[in-house]
């Protein structure tokens, strides 16, 4: 702790001589964890991977498998069973208590400007959460948008239009206002939150952007998924093994109505690619194609946004973040607009979905997907990236950490001192992370927990302690067995007692607390 503690000295002791950084908060929805380029994949992301070139990787920070959760913890620095009361046996889903607040917040006393551009699934609208600037979408499609709101207003719906991609939208509006920061408020701080929806569902993408990935995927999932192990295994992310195709692990939930829509092309399950009939394969092949657009297309924009922070001579003392929402998404269902089998794949009324097959691919080397709290549902890539108080080159750390996390770094490089703790208010759980930024160190904590749709987890040290709705614990040492491949419960019974006596105790507690 003493060396821990001289870290942050040393570290706040620099920054706090120079203005406090602007934060710039990008969040992916439904990303695998190799999908970027420096994660092990083969998509041109060449904007982010410039961030893990000149900043820092995560290899073990956690998400908590799905989207509205993994936004609550993200923005309150609770865990969402905390603030939203969510999934808990025997408690009716609220909103948030009224001591939870979201960061801007809790940064408005430090003089910062909250911006919020994209999606935001969580309760309340955003400009009454604190944000002084926001466009929320909440949409199923990228061609056009039904549901959108500006500064809290709901706007008119648009035409479907070849003209419009929502991901463009996200990054436009997100330029507009970092310009009007800088006309109008440029001697303070900005948060600014920017919540991509790609490559979430329905997989849309723009023709030219598809193209250029049409051949690479008609080699298949299992390929696919090898070369991306070999690549992460290079670049220093991979230990262990690669966990096994689960080939009788499909989709969370089931709808049967949407592989007769559909068509004889999708499949339910991650089966062998040569199993596949040629006109399953050409399906397949096209949707990964289409994903692989939707994250080279995020990546550009997000060029955008960083080319508008170096016009404003801003980039580097504004403190970069980019994680993911939850593991890529097994996930196959026809909702929105519709699919139209004869329109062409990723256009306007085509309604595609990810699979599990894919999914397995875009979250190597782990296992399982979205919703599931194996490391494959809840891993995602964190990059750090902050010239001005991050000296640390293409560096990776290991520390486990958590979107719980974010706000207390974020509150430490503020300079937001902790308030005091009422009564009525509980301690919040995360960690900063400002210590592992300067060396790669392991931030101790009691423990991380998970529960979400059935699936629950608890990790303390290397140990993990995990299980499917309905199914037995699993136990493995992550520390030697991170792809969760070795499952000792049966050999280590007291290991399991000890670990669900933990896991139940913490959810008594939560309970207790949604319920007084």
């Amino acid at each position: 702790m003493r060396i821990l503690f001289c870290f942050s000295v040393i570290l706040l002791t620099s920054w706090s001589q120079a203005k406090p950084p602007n934060v710039l908060l990008i969040m992916a929805d439904d990303m695998g964890y190799s999908d970027l380029g420096c994660y092990g994949g083969e998509i041109k992301t060449p904007h982010l991977d410039s961030l893990a070139q000149k900043g820092l990787r995560f290899t073990q920070f956690y998400n908590t498998a799905r989207c509205w959760p993994t936004r609550a913890a993200l923005l309150s620095g609770y865990y969402a069973q905390q603030v939203r009361r969510d999934s808990l046996p025997g408690v009716k889903r609220g909103n948030r208590p009224s001591w939870a607040h979201l960061l801007p917040a809790k940064l408005k006393p430090s003089g910062y400007r909250s911006y919020h551009s994209g999606k935001w699934h969580i309760d309340g609208l955003p400009l009454a959460a604190g944000f002084d600037r926001s466009y929320y979408i909440n949409n199923h499609g990228f061609f056009r948008l039904k549901f959108h709101y500006l500064d809290d207003k709901k706007q008119p719906a648009t035409p479907i239009s070849p003209k419009f991609y929502a991901t463009d939208a996200i990054a436009d509006h997100a330029v507009s206002i970092l310009k009007e920061h800088n006309g109008e408020h440029a001697d303070k701080p900005f948060f600014h939150y920017l919540a991509f929806t790609a490559p979430h569902f329905p997989l849309h993408a723009l023709p030219k952007d598809i193209e250029r990935y049409r051949k690479r995927y008609q080699q298949g999932w299992d390929k696919i998924r090898t070369a991306r192990w070999q690549k992460q295994k290079k670049l220093g992310l991979a230990q262990g093994k690669l966990s096994p195709m689960e080939r009788e692990v499909g989709p969370h939930h089931h709808f049967p109505d949407a592989y007769e829509i559909l068509g004889p092309g999708e499949v339910r399950y991650p089966v062998p690619w040569k199993t596949l009939t040629k006109e399953q394969q050409a399906f397949q092949a096209d949707k990964m194609a289409v994903h692989a657009a939707m994250v080279d297309s995020m990546d550009r924009a997000i060029g955008r946004v960083f080319d508008q922070l170096r016009r404003m001579k801003v980039f580097d003392n504004t403190l970069v973040l980019f994680l993911s929402d939850n593991g890529a998404s097994a996930e196959v269902m026809v909702r929105g607009d519709g699919h139209d089998p004869k329109a062409p794949l990723g256009s306007a009324y085509t309604y595609l979905c990810l699979g599990a097959g894919w999914s397995t691919a875009c979250n190597t080397p782990f296992r399982m997907h979205k919703t599931w709290v194996h490391e494959g549902g809840t891993c995602t890539p964190l990059l750090v990236h902050w010239p001005n108080g991050i000296k640390s080159r293409g560096e990776l750390r290991h520390t486990p950490g958590h979107v719980i996390d974010v706000v207390p770094t974020i509150l430490e490089l503020a300079g937001v001192g902790v308030p005091a703790q009422s009564k009525n208010v509980p301690p919040a759980p995360g960690k900063s992370l400002v210590v592992a930024f300067a060396k790669d160190i392991t931030i101790e904590r009691d423990y991380l927990w998970w529960f979400h749709d059935g699936n629950r987890a608890i990790r303390t040290g290397d140990w993990k302690l995990v299980a499917t709705k309905d199914q037995p614990w699993e136990l493995f040492n992550l520390g030697k067995d991170r792809t969760e491949t070795r499952n000792l419960a049966g050999r280590m019974p007291g290991k399991v007692k000890e670990l669900e006596n933990l896991w139940l105790t913490k959810q008594a507690g939560f309970i207790k607390q949604a319920t007084r």
